[in-house]
């Protein structure tokens, strides 16, 4: 996998509370392209970060339906994985790439 395909699997951390407590269990929340398997994830993150991924959670949080102006309006679906990092490793998301 290039690089710039990995950039399209990962397209950028979760930065919230509750993302900031798995960080306590060497986790950490990534929203991943809808059609991203979780090998694909896993090779990813591995690549960019030059870490061990133990395991790779997802789930696809639904659209919410939105009113603007009338207008009924969906937003997109969106597609987040929790990565487990092996003991030891760690990635600090607030520097960057």
């Amino acid at each position: 996998m290039n690089k710039l395909a990995a950039y399209d699997i990962i397209r950028n951390p979760v930065v919230t509370e509750k993302s900031t407590m798995a960080s306590e269990f060497n986790q950490v929340v990534f929203d991943v392209a809808i059609d991203a398997s979780k090998p694909e994830i896993k090779a990813a993150v591995e690549q960019l970060f030059s870490v061990k991924v133990k395991a790779v959670n997802t789930f696809v949080r639904k659209g919410k339906v939105k009113r603007f102006r009338n207008r009924l309006g969906t937003r997109n679906d969106v597609k987040k994985a929790v990565v487990t990092l092996v003991d030891g490793q760690s990635i600090d998301i607030s520097t960057g790439l």
